[in-house]
């Protein structure tokens, strides 16, 4: 059986773990024991490490001992820091962009300029600035807070501030995008647009691309849509591939868009296989272009790769082989449904680390799975929060969204510590 290692350690690392280890002994090299990653080492007879990812001659040489022969990274700061441009150097086949290829995510302004150059027509109106005097300058364009804020780099998922909503008023919305180029020498300021918000994602070798079903995340902490914007507090995708706002023609223009810029990255050598997400508006003016991520959403991982019905470790030889098509990497037609558990704090205020109860054969037993993110295990049925980021997500399937809910909601009851908390209404489809 081959050898594939496995880097990163979040929710969608730990469904990706589940989907390798069914055809391949898994590797990882983790920074703290994710319990739902080291299961499934362990269930393949692979190996793991506790060590830092980003260390590159720990890497190095844990490929060269376990004789290791491919390698999955998901991970944004993983690929911006070239851990697939490593992988590939030791000769490993790879699933994920090099650094040049995940410079898409980790470049706002790049991934801006090739959707320019490919689909003008999706461009939101923006201005990129460097200095204090441009931002002084952009800022006269704006009677009020009718403008988006989004730092240059990586910020997980969190960084990108809407008026009204992230900030009040100007004044606010200023002082947040002049501490970021005090702190990263660039920002993007565009117009607030109004419009539903989507995701198209797509796996590809290179060269063809599949459209995975199209996902609706909860990128805010509380009920309705209330608090700040956080990593998704919960996920879910329809049995048609499509969400009740979208038609087919939306999600097929978003595709040729992505197909265009897996096109232009590849252009003169193969910088980008793995996977490829897109964030979009659909507005009364058609559909508008948010960014590109070089990686797997979470949790829209977790909802992708449950409802594949092609064996990941499949798609990842097509991948390979560079005969990526739709006839080899099918998806179910069900529904799917995932809600994030967090520590009370988190993206309020700075937690301690925070002991609870999960009784995890309890919530098996009803027919939801679990994915660990920031915990690990301290004894039977107790864990411990490692960081500030989200603890675990449940995940369920069903032949309606009702059903998937309900079963959701179902095992949850009464086996979860009541000190954590989640939200209640991952289900209903919001504006904004």
């Amino acid at each position: 059986m081959k050898k594939c290692l496995l880097l990163g350690n979040g929710g969608r690392e730990a469904v990706l773990a589940e989907q390798i280890s069914q055809g391949f002994e898994l590797y990882a090299i983790l920074p703290y024991a994710n319990p739902s990653v080291i299961k499934q080492v362990e269930k393949s007879n692979g190996k793991y490490l506790i060590g830092d990812p980003f260390d590159k001659e720990l890497v190095s040489e844990f490929v060269k001992q376990q004789n290791i022969e491919a390698c999955v990274i998901s991970q944004d700061n993983l690929l911006q820091e070239g851990l697939i441009d490593l992988a590939r150097s030791l000769g490993l086949k790879t699933f994920g962009p090099t650094s040049k290829g995940a410079k898409v995510e980790w470049s706002k302004t790049y991934a801006l300029d090739i959707v320019q150059k490919l689909a003008p027509e999706m461009i939101i109106k923006n201005e990129s600035i460097t200095t204090l005097e441009e931002l002084k300058a952009v800022m006269e364009n704006y009677e009020d807070d009718s403008f988006v804020v989004k730092p240059e780099g990586l910020t997980g998922g969190k960084g990108v501030k809407v008026g009204g909503i992230h900030f009040k008023g100007k004044q606010e919305g200023y002082e947040y995008a002049k501490s970021c180029v005090e702190s990263d020498g660039k920002v993007i300021v565009q117009d607030k647009v109004e419009g539903r918000e989507f995701t198209v994602m797509a796996l590809t070798d290179g060269k063809n691309i599949v459209v995975t079903p199209t996902t609706f995340d909860y990128p805010y902490r509380f009920d309705e849509d209330k608090g700040p914007g956080t990593g998704g507090m919960g996920c879910l995708s329809f049995e048609n591939g499509l969400l009740p706002f979208l038609e087919q023609k939306d999600v097929d223009e978003c595709a040729k868009l992505i197909e265009k810029t897996i096109q232009y990255v590849n252009q003169d050598s193969l910088e980008f296989t793995g996977v490829i997400y897109g964030g979009f508006f659909k507005c009364k003016q058609g559909i508008k272009f948010i960014e590109f991520n070089a990686r797997f959403g979470d949790p829209e991982a977790i909802n992708v790769l449950n409802s594949l019905e092609t064996p990941f470790c499949e798609v990842m030889e097509n991948i390979w082989n560079q005969k990526l098509s739709t006839q080899n990497c099918k998806f179910k037609k069900n529904y799917t449904f995932t809600v994030y558990v967090v520590s009370p704090d988190y993206a309020i205020k700075k937690s301690e680390p925070c002991e609870f109860t999960l009784l995890t054969k309890a919530i098996l037993d009803k027919g939801a799975k679990i994915y660990f993110a920031s915990s690990k295990q301290v004894e039977e049925n107790r864990y411990v929060s490692v960081g500030t980021s989200r603890l675990f997500a449940v995940h369920t399937s069903g032949n309606t969204l009702e059903e998937a809910k309900q079963k959701a909601y179902e095992a949850m009851k009464n086996n979860i510590d009541s000190q954590l908390d989640y939200r209640n209404d991952i289900g209903e489809i919001y504006e904004h």
